[in-house]
């Protein structure tokens, strides 16, 4: 149920990130949020993992008392082991298949709801590609789930996947080993692959991939009739910390 854009009727639209953890989501949408709230456009906010996912207690708990997880968020200065999305086995696969059911009927309502909210905009920190990145989609009976779960969820105007070394990453927000970042990486790649439709960003300067987001966004606005001369796709906040 891809969304369209109305070039007559002003559309709630929906623009969602993802991407491997250290990939510099955080960054661009701030950047994003502050340049069309400058605008003057509502922007609302949907972070997945607190407006969206479902048992996210259950989930934490099993990270960390079950498989022995750190807690927290890793930095540079303080690396951690994460032991959650990493854990490869056909038990939590099981579970795994679902709970993503379960966070789709949930993002659908979600959607569904932010968008008779008057925003002009909703974004969207991850989205349900970031869960199903985690299924084995070399299956043929994964990418079948693959496609029912997208079935199940309005596609959002514009997606990006943001794509990273994963040494690069790791390095910024070193939480889970190296050779599950290759892992996630190629499982990201091939998710865009299967579904289509995604902007997959290759690694590059902040400025550089904060242009190449804003241009499909400026593209939506133009169809909805929204003047563009307050928005600078060239603007440059400064260098944030990626994250």
């Amino acid at each position: 149920m891809t969304m369209q854009a109305n070039p007559t009727t002003k559309t709630c639209l929906v623009v969602s990130f993802s991407g491997m953890d250290g990939a510099g989501k955080s960054t661009q949408i701030d950047m994003l949020c502050r340049r069309l709230k400058e605008a003057g456009l509502r922007v609302k906010l949907i972070t997945f993992w607190d407006d969206v996912a479902r048992f996210t207690r259950m989930r934490e708990a099993t990270g960390h008392k079950i498989f022995k997880g750190d807690k927290g968020v890793g930095t540079p200065d303080a690396p951690i082991n994460r032991r959650d999305k990493n854990v490869r086995s056909w038990a939590m696969t099981c579970v795994r298949l679902g709970l993503y059911f379960a966070d789709a009927m949930a993002l659908r309502r979600t959607i569904r709801q932010a968008s008779r909210s008057g925003a002009d905009f909703l974004v969207c920190d991850r989205f349900i590609y970031d869960e199903l990145a985690n299924l084995e989609l070399s299956n043929p009976a994964a990418r079948a789930y693959v496609r029912l779960i997208m079935k199940l969820v309005p596609r959002p105007h514009v997606s990006y996947f943001l794509d990273a070394d994963p040494v690069q990453a790791r390095a910024r927000k070193p939480e889970y080993p190296l050779d599950f970042l290759y892992t996630s990486r190629a499982s990201y790649l091939a998710l865009s692959r299967l579904l289509g439709g995604i902007t997959v960003i290759p690694p590059m300067p902040i400025p550089d991939v904060s242009r190449k987001i804003m241009e499909p966004v400026l593209e939506l606005l133009s169809r909805q009739g929204i003047p563009l001369d307050r928005i600078n796709p060239a603007e440059d906040f400064g260098t944030p910390m990626l994250s």
